[in-house]
């Protein structure tokens, strides 16, 4: 099982990192150790004082699949939930003062807790979903998929021309503008709307 991200897929989030748009979905991958399920406690790494959060919609790959095309990029996942990738900022910073890799910041254990799959069947439309993140009653992040700069149909095609994709597989698709509210060492899960 591959856990693929997809960064800066939401052009309000790019601007808030100060960051370009891209041209093409940018991607990094996590162990299947980062996973957290069933409610399990996350637990704070000792080596970060400063763990973001990141809300964002995951899908579930259904079928195995190389060089999708688009246009039946649809067939090859089959439920949703929200979830969080979460990123110790401060080991980031580093990484990126030294021209390194930044799984340590990213990728590292209980990094990508998920909630409960709904079958895409019950979801009216993907391209207009909407999700948040609540902190302590509080929304702190919110999105929409109509917000994606790349949607989960590309995301699906242009993947699995590097990866080929293997049931059981999860993509996070990129999280909205809002991961600089305050971090939280009990992130709370969103929920679909």
């Amino acid at each position: 099982m591959k856990i693929i991200c997809v960064g800066r897929n939401y052009a309000r989030h790019a601007a808030e990192m100060n960051s370009a748009v891209p041209t093409e979905p940018v991607l990094f991958m996590k162990p299947s150790t980062a996973l957290v399920i069933n409610n399990k406690d996350f637990w704070h790494p000792d080596y970060s004082s400063n763990v973001h959060h990141e809300v964002e919609l995951v899908l579930r790959v259904s079928a195995h699949g190389r060089s999708i095309a688009e246009k039946f990029a649809w067939k090859y996942y089959d439920a949703i939930t929200v979830g969080l990738d979460l990123t110790a900022r401060d080991i980031q910073k580093k990484c990126k003062e030294k021209g390194l890799p930044w799984e340590k910041a990213k990728a590292f254990d209980n990094s990508a807790p998920i909630g409960k799959w709904i079958s895409k069947e019950e979801i009216k439309d993907m391209n207009d979903i909407g999700f948040y993140l609540k902190k302590d009653g509080l929304v702190v992040q919110e999105g929409n998929t109509k917000d994606l700069i790349f949607n989960f149909d590309f995301l699906i095609s242009y993947i699995s021309k590097f990866f080929t994709l293997t049931k059981g597989d999860l993509i996070f698709t990129g999280t909205p503008e809002g991961w600089k509210n305050p971090e939280s060492e009990n992130p709370l899960m969103g929920k679909l709307l």
